[in-house]
């Protein structure tokens, strides 16, 4: 990889697209500042390894394009995104619908905004615990998490101590039924 290169080389576009290439878009976080801000690189990066979004410059972490490249490979990449990509429904949806707990990182708007959450929700149940609280007692949201995994409303019910009868009265397999 570019790690003992030496400086000269992590300058040359060639040499830093062929070490994407071949062993990962982590191989940015070696490449000279200006070559983190070259567009094509970048995106090669991100497509390869969405979580090279981190090395980018900041520019690029702003620019939709890129974070939606990033998103698509790796949901939990728009933790690196700008602060306006991370409250761009587009962008966040992109996230969530790769890895539901990219949650997380969106904006505390998207994190309150029922069409997110509930995709968040049916890709991965744990991304309950990162919607707002007032979509967390959603008894629509609860539906859709209960149909992922029993588990997502337990956690809710604990943190928010909402009781929803139809989930007190399932039995876990092996466990205690919810109370």
């Amino acid at each position: 990889g570019l790690r003992n290169a030496p400086t000269e080389a992590r300058e040359v576009p060639e040499v830093v697209a062929a070490a994407v290439k071949r062993w990962g878009g982590a191989q940015l976080q070696f490449a000279s500042p200006e070559l983190r801000g070259d567009r094509e690189l970048v995106l090669a990066a991100v497509r390869s390894q969405g979580d090279a979004l981190q090395h980018a410059s900041h520019a690029l972490r702003a620019d939709k394009e890129v974070v939606l490249a990033a998103v698509a490979q790796q949901g939990d990449a728009l933790q690196h995104a700008s602060d306006a990509l991370r409250a761009d429904k587009e962008v966040v949806l992109a996230a969530v619908v790769q890895q539901g707990d990219a949650l997380r990182y969106a904006s505390d708007a998207l994190r309150a905004d029922k069409e997110v959450v509930l995709a968040a929700v049916a890709q991965q149940r744990d991304a309950l615990q990162h919607a707002s609280d007032a979509l967390g007692a959603d008894k629509k949201v609860l539906v859709a998490a209960l149909a992922k995994s029993i588990n997502a409303v337990h956690h809710v019910i604990n943190a928010n101590k909402v009781v929803v009868p139809a989930a007190v009265t399932l039995r876990r397999p092996g466990r205690a039924p919810l109370s």
